[in-house]
C-alpha cells in the first residue's frame, strides 16, 4: 500500500510542480513513447544480459515485495516460538518420537498447527536440519552453530540478488538517458535547416531522454531496490530467530529459556510480549497434558 502511495506522490510532485510552474506536458508526452523504447528497452536488455533466467524470475517475483511488504508479522513470530517450544520439548522427552516430525514435516501434527510456517520451505528445512544435526550428538555445539551461520549467510546473499540487480538497473538508467539524449541531438543536428520552432521541439524531445533516465533511476528503480533490500533484511530476522532458539537448545538450556532467548533477540516491533507468549505456551502445555 505504501509503495503505491509513494509512486503516486512522486508522479504528482514532479509533474504537478512542472505544470504549476508553467511547463507543458505536450512535448514530454509526445517524446515519451520513443524515449521509453530506447531507455527502457536498453535497460531490460542489459538486465537480461547480466542475469540468468532463474535470477530474472527471482527478481520479477521479488518486485512484488515493494507493495506486499514483509512476509512475517508479529503473530508469525509468536507461532514460530510456539512451534520450536513443542519440538524442543518433544526432543528432550522422546527423541525417537521427534524423528517422524522432522523427517516428514508436511505430515507432522505439530507443524500442521502452523500452516504458514509449514508451507515455507526455507524455514522448515532450517528447523529440521538443525534438529537432525542436534540428534547426532555433536561433541561441540559450536560445530552446528557454524554450519547454521554459514547457511543463513548464503541464504541472505541469494535473497539479496534481486536488490542488487534492481540497483544495477538504477545505476545504468541515467547513462542510458544520456545515450537517448545524444541520439536526439544527432537527429537535431541533421535538421539544422528547419525553423527555430521545429529545432526547439527537437532539442526538447532530446532532453526528455536525459530527464527520463534520471527520473526512472532515482524516482522508481532506486527506491524499488532499496525497498526490496529492506524487506529481505527484515524477513531474515525470522530465520535468525530459529537459529537463536535451536543453538540455545544445543547448549542444553531448559526449553523455556531457549524460547525466551529467541523472544528477546526478536526485533522490538515484531516481538511477542512475554505475557502473550506465556499464555500461548501455557495453552500448549495444557493440550499436551
Amino acid at each position: 500500500m505504501f509503495g503505491i502511495i509513494g509512486i503516486v506522490v512522486i508522479l504528482v510532485m514532479v509533474f504537478g510542480g512542472y505544470t504549476i510552474h508553467g511547463g507543458k506536458m505536450g512535448p514530454i508526452l509526445e517524446a515519451l513513447p520513443f524515449e521509453m523504447i530506447m531507455i527502457g528497452g536498453a535497460a531490460v536488455g542489459a538486465f537480461l544480459v547480466s542475469n540468468d533466467i532463474a535470477s530474472v524470475k527471482h527478481t520479477l517475483k521479488d518486485m512484488g515485495k515493494v507493495f506486499k511488504g514483509v512476509a512475517w508479522k508479529q503473530a508469525d513470530y509468536r507461532d514460530l516460538l510456539c512451534l520450536l517450544f513443542e519440538l524442543i520439548r518433544l526432543a528432550r522427552a522422546n527423541p525417537i518420537g521427534l524423528e517422524e516430525h522432522i523427517e516428514n514435516p508436511h505430515g507432522s501434527s505439530i507443524f500442521s498447527k502452523y500452516p504458514k510456517i509449514q508451507h515455507n520451505h526455507d524455514a522448515v528445512e532450517l528447523i529440521c536440519d538443525t534438529l537432525r544435526a542436534a540428534s547426532m550428538n555433536y561433541d561441540d555445539p559450536h560445530q552446528v552453530e557454524e554450519v547454521v551461520d554459514k547457511r543463513l549467510e548464503a541464504t541472505l546473499t541469494h535473497a539479496m540478488h534481486s536488490s542488487h540487480a534492481l540497483q544495477s538497473m538504477a545505476d545504468a538508467l541515467p547513462a542510458l538517458g544520456i545515450v537517448a539524449a545524444v541520439l536526439g541531438v544527432i537527429k537535431t543536428m541533421g535538421s539544422l535547416d528547419q525553423p527555430p520552432e521545429i529545432l526547439g521541439q527537437m532539442i526538447g524531445s532530446a532532453l526528455v531522454g536525459t530527464f527520463l533516465g534520471v527520473f526512472l533511476a532515482y524516482g522508481i528503480m532506486g527506491p524499488f531496490a532499496s525497498r526490496v533490500k529492506g524487506v529481505v533484511e527484515e524477513d531474515a530476522h525470522f530465520y535468525q530467530l530459529i537459529r537463536e532458539v535451536l543453538i540455545a537448545n544445543l547448549h542444553r538450556h531448559p526449553p523455556n529459556i531457549c524460547i525466551e532467548v529467541g523472544r528477546q533477540n526478536t526485533p522490538h516491533h515484531v516481538r511477542p510480549t512475554f505475557t502473550d507468549l506465556e499464555e500461548a505456551l501455557r495453552g500448549l502445555k495444557q493440550e499436551a497434558a
